[in-house]
C-alpha cells in the first residue's frame, strides 16, 4: 500500500491561527488559480466559481470571474475582471465597484503594492473585513474578506497568500473543479448523529492526467466534504493533494457522486464525509 501523502507544497498550514480560526476546519488552506490567469489565492476550502459577461460603457463585453467560499463566519471573495479598451484606471475601477456595493461602508484607504502592481486597500467601517483592489493593463482584481476583525488570522492569511503571480503548484478551479453550492446554513451532522447515513449510489473514479502518469506520481488525495440534504456534494476541503492535476481530477469526481442523503428524525439532512482517491500506476 502506498504511503498516504499528507500535505504538499501547495497546501499551507496556518500555524498562527487563533482558537476560533483553528475551529474553522482541521484542514489546511490551499492555493487556487484559474487556467490562463495570473493570480493565486489562498482559501480554507475549494471555492465556488461563477463566470459572467457584463457591459460597462465605454467598455463592452468584459468577462468577470468570481471565486467565493466561506468558512465559519468568514466570507472570502475574489473577482478577476477583463479590462478591455478603453482601459479603466485603478481609481475608476474602485469607484465603479464602490458604487455597485453602496451598502458597504469602506474606510482607512491606503496604498499598497503586490508583486509590483499598485493597489489600494480599504477596511469595512465596522472593522470586520478588508477589501483590496488592483489594476493591470488587461485585468482588474478585487479581493474581499469579511466576517472577522482585520487582525484575525483568517483575514490576514487570505491577503498574505494573495498573489498576482501564478504559483506552479496551485490547484486550478474550473466549472467542473469547484466546491459547488455553499452549504453553511443549518446543521451539518457526523455519521454518529444521524438516523441513517448517506448511501452511495455511484462513485466515479478519477482518471490519471498524462503529466502525472509520465512523472509516475502515486498516492492518495483526501477530501472532506458535505453530502448535502439536496443530494449534492459541497463544501470540499483538500486534506491531502497530489500534483499535476490529480487533486483537480479527484474534486471533479467527488462532485459527480450520486447518493441517498442521510436522514434524521424522518427528514433528509446534510452530513460530513471523508473521501479518499488512490492513484496507483500498478
Amino acid at each position: 500500500m502506498k504511503k498516504l501523502i499528507s500535505l504538499l507544497a501547495c497546501t499551507l498550514i496556518l500555524g498562527a491561527a487563533s482558537a476560533n480560526a483553528q475551529r474553522s476546519s482541521d484542514a489546511p488552506w490551499s492555493l487556487y488559480t484559474i487556467k490562463g490567469e495570473r493570480f493565486t489565492v489562498g482559501l480554507p476550502r475549494v471555492p465556488a466559481m461563477q463566470t459572467s459577461k457584463e457591459t460597462r460603457p465605454p467598455q463592452k463585453d468584459r468577462r468577470r470571474i468570481l471565486l467565493k467560499t466561506s468558512a465559519y463566519g468568514v466570507i472570502y471573495i475574489f473577482h478577476v475582471v477583463d479590462n478591455p479598451k478603453p482601459r479603466l484606471s485603478l481609481e475608476e475601477f474602485i469607484q465603479e465597484q464602490v458604487t455597485d456595493n453602496s451598502n458597504d461602508k469602506l474606510t482607512a484607504e491606503r496604498n499598497l503594492t503586490l508583486d509590483g502592481i499598485a493597489g489600494k486597500a480599504f477596511v469595512y467601517s465596522d472593522g470586520n473585513g478588508m477589501v483590496q483592489f488592483f489594476a493591470t493593463g488587461d485585468r482588474l482584481y478585487e479581493a474581499r474578506a469579511y466576517g472577522a476583525p482585520v487582525d484575525d488570522p483568517r483575514i490576514k492569511s487570505f491577503f498574505h497568500y494573495l498573489s498576482l503571480k501564478k504559483t506552479e503548484n496551485s490547484f486550478e478551479v474550473s466549472e467542473s473543479v469547484q466546491s459547488g453550492s455553499d452549504t453553511t446554513d443549518g446543521n451539518i451532522y457526523t455519521g454518529k448523529n444521524v438516523t441513517t447515513k448517506a448511501r452511495l449510489i455511484s462513485k466515479p473514479e478519477p482518471a490519471y492526467t498524462k503529466k502525472a502518469r509520465s512523472k509516475q506520481i502515486t498516492g492518495t488525495v483526501v477530501l472532506k466534504c458535505i453530502f448535502a440534504a439536496d443530494g449534492t456534494v459541497t463544501n470540499i476541503y483538500v486534506f491531502a493533494g497530489l500534483p499535476y492535476g490529480l487533486t483537480e481530477k479527484a474534486i471533479e469526481a467527488a462532485r459527480k457522486i450520486k447518493f441517498i442523503p442521510a436522514t434524521k428524525d424522518g427528514r433528509n439532512v446534510s452530513m460530513w464525509m471523508q473521501l479518499e482517491y488512490n492513484f496507483n500506476l500498478y
